[in-house]
């Protein structure tokens, strides 16, 4: 018993054999004592057959009878969570997954992002430790479920296969790649220009032949529909006039089931055998390209415009080389270097990434910051010169 649930572990093999004297402990358990909830451990569970499965059915049906509140299962390992899914035990009770328990000692951290850090586990494997425990693992599964779908619309991507725990914090398991990111290129050749425009031109080709996939409807979030939502949650940070006109803006945009991926920036792009190839699948999307360039106005222009070197910080780059990369980035995508009609553009970009920028500086850890209510203050004004000159967010 804990705190009024009730928890029963399962071990073995729970087969033919051992239903029957399993069923009259199980029996047994409930009748001794008074619970609130039922839980089934499954963490040593190695084999669960169709009459063990009609044992739980049966005990699920008389706890509903009874009114507690619905039976779970924990702990479920790979093999018994497929059964359970194939029999659609899983569309019944809530069924939890187990992980594969594994150890970072000696293993070499090689990178660090907004949600976690990467280590290689070995020569052919690293894995993507999230920081926020148990709440990461829905992330986690729809990052699997998307890289899949990415995959198999010919985008170039990492797919995770496994999920695993380190003590309290969990982490998807992907092959080792042999690749840099970009972002790692463009440091190793910050002052070689020649070998920049070969990067640029490569990293922007992948961005389109993303944009240039189509997914069905309801394959994919809509993108315009989480802009919405998060401008939502900005009511007390921006005025009623700003946030009605970008509302309407958003509104007025096209439906399109073009891909995004959310989060394009040059630490998710690796170069593996001279090719392209997309890591950090949880954010993509269908929309408009601009909700992909806004992203990366936020990642090379906005967190620097109010924090001269953040830039080196976070991407170990220079302000200017960053600089490059947006204004390059702008060139190649849309096929002119008019700087009329860039800035106008590019403006466009802006609105739409301020909204993201604000949603990032009020939700996670830069709230409450010094340096976050003077960026809050300035993205306000920005965007209310930028929304006297704009009216439509169509590239």
């Amino acid at each position: 018993m804990e705190e009024s649930i009730l928890v029963i572990p399962l071990e073995g093999r729970l087969d033919s054999l051992a239903a029957p004297a399993l069923g009259r402990e199980i029996d047994r358990l409930r009748g001794a004592q008074e619970y609130e909830a039922l839980v089934f451990d499954a963490k040593k569970l190695t084999y669960i057959s169709s009459v063990g499965l009609r044992i739980i059915m049966q005990v699920i049906k008389e706890e509903q009878a009874q009114k507690h509140a619905p039976v779970s299962i924990i702990e479920a390992h790979k093999d018994i969570y497929e059964i359970m899914e194939m029999t659609g035990l899983t569309e019944l009770v809530r069924v939890e997954k187990g992980f594969r328990e594994i150890s970072l000692e000696g293993s070499r951290p090689i990178g660090k992002g907004f949600f976690g850090q990467v280590f290689q586990l070995d020569e052919d494997t690293v894995v993507k430790l999230y920081s926020d425990g148990k709440e990461s693992l829905p992330l986690m599964e729809r990052e699997r479920s998307l890289a899949r779908k990415a995959f198999i619309k010919g985008i170039p991507t990492a797919i995770p296969y496994d999920i695993v725990r380190v003590g309290d914090q969990y982490g998807t398991v992907f092959e080792l790649l042999q690749a840099q990111t970009f972002n790692d290129l463009v440091r190793e050749h910050e002052h070689d220009r020649g070998k920049l425009e070969e990067i640029m031109a490569l990293y922007v080709s992948c961005l389109k032949q993303v944009h240039a996939t189509e997914m069905d409807r309801g394959e994919l979030p809509l993108a315009r529909d989480i802009m919405l939502e998060r401008l939502q949650s900005l009511q007390e940070a921006l005025p009623m006039e700003i946030s009605g006109r970008l509302r309407n803006l958003l509104t007025e945009l096209p439906e399109d089931l073009h891909v995004v991926h959310g989060d394009f920036q040059m630490k998710n792009v690796m170069l593996c055998h001279g090719e392209p190839m997309l890591i950090d699948m949880e954010t993509m999307c269908a929309g408009q390209p601009i909700f992909d360039l806004q992203a990366l106005y936020v990642s090379y222009k906005a967190f620097k415009e109010d924090e001269p070197g953040n830039a080196m910080a976070f991407m170990g780059l220079h302000d200017e080389t960053q600089d490059y990369i947006w204004q390059r980035l702008l060139e190649l995508y849309f096929g002119t270097e008019d700087r009329g009609r860039l800035k106008a553009l590019e403006d466009k970009i802006r609105v739409v990434a301020y909204i993201r920028f604000l949603h990032i500086l009020e939700n996670t850890w830069h709230k409450g910051r010094a340096l976050t209510e003077v960026r809050i203050k300035n993205t306000r004004k920005q965007l209310q010169e930028l929304l006297s000159r704009v009216d439509s967010l169509s590239l």
